[in-house]
């Protein structure tokens, strides 16, 4: 007969096969004492398969990520599941409760990977999310949405140079896909130095619930889930949503101060010196339009009314 599959470690806990277990990895302790933990939850399927981590609130403003993660695990069942998924809402704990994109410390969590046991908050939450998750897994989906007043059109951005990369990006599913440079002290640039294959996915505004960028997050991550044979794959309808591949991305910026009032949506197919929308002063004369530096989609745009000289506006990828 084959062998039973084990359970999976994770801190102190041991989780048994078809079952799933929430674990609480310790951080750090408040001033009055009270414990600050990393919520993972783990569920280790009946049958072996890969190891997965999906994770939101790398930046603690970025909420669309734990809504995503929400969904999908009402939908997975460790029963019927083949290997284990390491599902991790909330990374930056601390900026979440605060609503705040940065740890107290003011450093940036994905600028502070791979972390150390003797470095500031950030570092050592970044030590633990590795030795503790990534260190186990093969694939990681990490999940992000625009920065401070900026939403993104879904998107995954990768290496689209590396295979596997490339083709669970495309099995994601997401309207675009984008190739990305490795940036310096990232969660993306540190796990794929263990060796583990990473999708970063953009989607929606920071502090907002966008449906449009949590619907096609939730669909995405069981679609990467299904080509990696741990679940069964989704009935394909009959209209498929296309996916565009990219290769470089630039932000259009405003050439003058003002009110701006944007013409084009997230999404939205330009052209090189399209009109894309207008600057203003506050008693409504205009002051400069705004024009596409390329052709592309718009992948990105501001959502602040007011913007200064040299504010990016909007990004279009190609």
């Amino acid at each position: 007969m084959p062998r039973a599959r084990d359970s999976f470690s994770l801190g102190h806990v041991k989780v048994r096969p078809g079952a799933q277990r929430d674990v609480l990895l310790p951080i750090t302790r408040l001033v009055t004492g009270g414990d600050v933990s990393l919520p993972v939850r783990v569920v280790h399927g009946k049958e072996p398969g890969p190891v997965v981590w999906v994770n939101g609130a790398v930046h603690g403003d970025e909420v669309v990520g734990v809504e995503i993660i929400r969904q999908v695990l009402g939908s997975l069942s460790p029963k019927t599941m083949r290997g284990t998924l390491l599902a991790v809402p909330v990374v930056n704990v601390l900026g979440f409760m605060a609503g705040d994109r940065y740890l107290p410390d003011r450093r940036d969590l994905n600028r502070s990977f791979p972390g150390s046991t003797r470095g500031s908050l950030a570092g050592r939450l970044a030590h633990l999310f590795m030795t503790q998750v990534v260190s186990k897994s093969e694939v990681g989906i990490d999940l992000h949405t625009g920065a401070d007043r900026r939403a993104n059109h879904p998107q995954i951005r990768g290496d689209l140079d590396d295979p596997r990369t490339l083709h669970l990006a495309r099995a994601f599913g997401a309207p675009v896909i984008l190739h990305a440079r490795l940036r310096d002290g990232s969660l993306r640039q540190a796990a794929r130095e263990r060796g583990a294959c990473v999708l970063l996915y953009e989607g929606g505004e920071n502090l907002r619930l966008d449906p449009y960028a949590v619907d096609a997050g939730v669909a995405g991550v069981r679609n990467v889930l299904a080509a990696l044979g741990m679940i069964d794959s989704p009935e394909r309808t009959e209209t498929e949503p296309t996916t565009r591949e990219c290769r470089s991305s630039e932000w259009v910026r405003a050439r003058r101060s003002g009110m701006l009032r944007l013409d084009v949506a997230l999404g939205a197919e330009v052209t090189d010196g399209e009109r894309l929308g207008t600057l203003y002063d506050a008693f409504g004369r205009t002051l400069r339009a705004v024009y596409a530096s390329r052709s592309g989609v718009v992948i990105g745009r501001t959502e602040a009314p007011v913007v200064h000289r040299g504010d990016a506006v909007v990004h279009i990828a190609s």
